[in-house]
């Protein structure tokens, strides 16, 4: 009997041979998955990429062209003699937009500021300018006090040749008021420091149709395409253009 609990003793006394547990490494994690964008979100980009194209597409291909009028005159309008305008230049091109003198060159015109009321007219032209078959750029903010403190009904906004007529009341305006705003000296013979000489003549066309009668005093009406020129007949532009597009809402 001593002898089996001496040897019960010895088993229960010997320690353990087995190490600690192994701790298992953690399950690697699959890699997330992109987001994908829903169809709904798909379709709302897609209407969305399709209607900037079709205003940019309608803006292109949907312009308003000059009529085929051609001259109208105005003989009522009066006009300021011009060489008793402020700041009128009779010199070689190119011309800035002639903001010196230009109050007092609207004070002669009798010419509100626009910076005030409401506008009851808004029509645009189209302007080129040749002088010698060279063009002749129409400069940005003709009739734009560049401090704000005024605007004349006839003004431009950028160098594309439009002409901006804006009155608060219905009125008719000539060709030659809008060269006076300008200080651009503009007569039958005489553009800046040209006038007739022989071959070389001032020459006006209107929608395509040349101006025979007094060019100071052709009537500034709707998308109508105004091409003034200085130069011999082979200097004249070939084609004469007779049309514009102008941007809607124009």
């Amino acid at each position: 009997m001593s002898n089996r609990k001496r040897s019960s003793s010895r088993t229960r006394s010997r320690p353990s041979r087995k190490g600690p547990t192994p701790k298992r490494a953690p399950a690697a994690r699959e890699p997330e998955k992109p987001l994908r964008p829903s169809r709904t979100r798909l379709y709302v980009l897609g209407g969305l990429l399709v209607a900037v194209v079709g205003v940019m597409l309608y803006f292109q291909y949907h312009k308003t062209p000059s009529p085929t009028t051609g001259p109208v005159y105005l003989t009522a309008v009066t006009l300021p003699d011009p060489s008793e305008l402020p700041g009128l230049r009779t010199n070689d091109p190119p011309w800035d937009n002639g903001i010196p003198g230009l109050r007092a060159r609207l004070e002669a015109l009798d010419f509100a500021s626009l910076l005030n009321g409401s506008i009851s007219l808004h029509i645009h032209q189209h302007l080129d300018v040749y002088v010698h078959g060279t063009k002749v750029t129409v400069p940005a903010d003709i009739g734009i006090d560049p401090k704000g403190q005024f605007l004349s009904p006839l003004h431009t906004h950028d160098t594309s040749g439009i002409i901006h007529v804006e009155s608060p009341t219905q009125r008719q305006f000539v060709l030659g008021q809008f060269f006076d705003v300008w200080g651009v000296r503009f007569t039958g013979t005489c553009l800046g420091g040209h006038c007739d000489d022989g071959a070389d003549r001032l020459r006006v066309f209107v929608d395509g149709h040349e101006a025979t009668g007094d060019v100071q005093r052709l009537a500034l009406f709707a998308h109508e395409e105004i091409v003034v020129t200085f130069g011999t007949q082979a200097q004249l532009p070939d084609p004469i253009p007779k049309s514009y597009g102008f941007p809607p809402l124009t």
